[in-house]
């Protein structure tokens, strides 16, 4: 699995013209699975993603976590994080999971999150969608379930 961790004031994704999920302070968090994941994966990336200090404390320190600051996430399922573009200029998407697999994750990975009571806007899996954000710092992180 892997997540595209992006800090910001506020983030919006609308599928044709329509919001379908909006938050203020948070973070944007897009997310690519892979075949070998399972709830297990997705369990120990929500761990991290809601215990990561990359928050500004009030000397302007990345200190605190998501929960601290109160913030919310916007989820967004992105297979394209898997892509492989080792050949030729047309990247290959055969690394990133199987649709019915990598829905079922997502799908998992959203209530994980409002579990702990981070509360957690989303995206629609597989929709043309539209993301908007305001980065903050710009702030940007990326995590791979293969090296944590």
């Amino acid at each position: 699995m892997r997540l595209v961790i992006q800090r910001c004031i506020n983030g919006s994704v609308s599928i044709d013209g329509k919001t379908v999920g909006a938050i203020k302070h948070g973070y944007v968090v897009l997310v690519g699975i892979c075949n070998e994941d399972d709830r297990l994966t997705v369990d120990k990336m929500v761990n991290k993603l809601i215990k990561l200090r990359i928050c500004e404390d009030a000397e302007g320190k990345t200190n605190l976590s998501i929960r601290d600051t109160e913030g919310s996430i916007l989820l967004i399922s992105q297979f394209t994080l898997y892509a492989d573009c080792k050949k030729g200029n047309r990247p290959s998407f055969v690394n990133a999971g199987s649709p019915d697999h990598a829905k079922e994750l997502y799908e998992y990975m959203i209530n994980a999150i409002g579990e702990e009571d981070i509360h957690c806007e989303h995206g629609e899996f597989g929709a043309d969608m539209k993301v908007s954000l305001v980065n903050d710092g710009p702030f940007t992180i990326v995590l791979d379930s293969d090296t944590l």
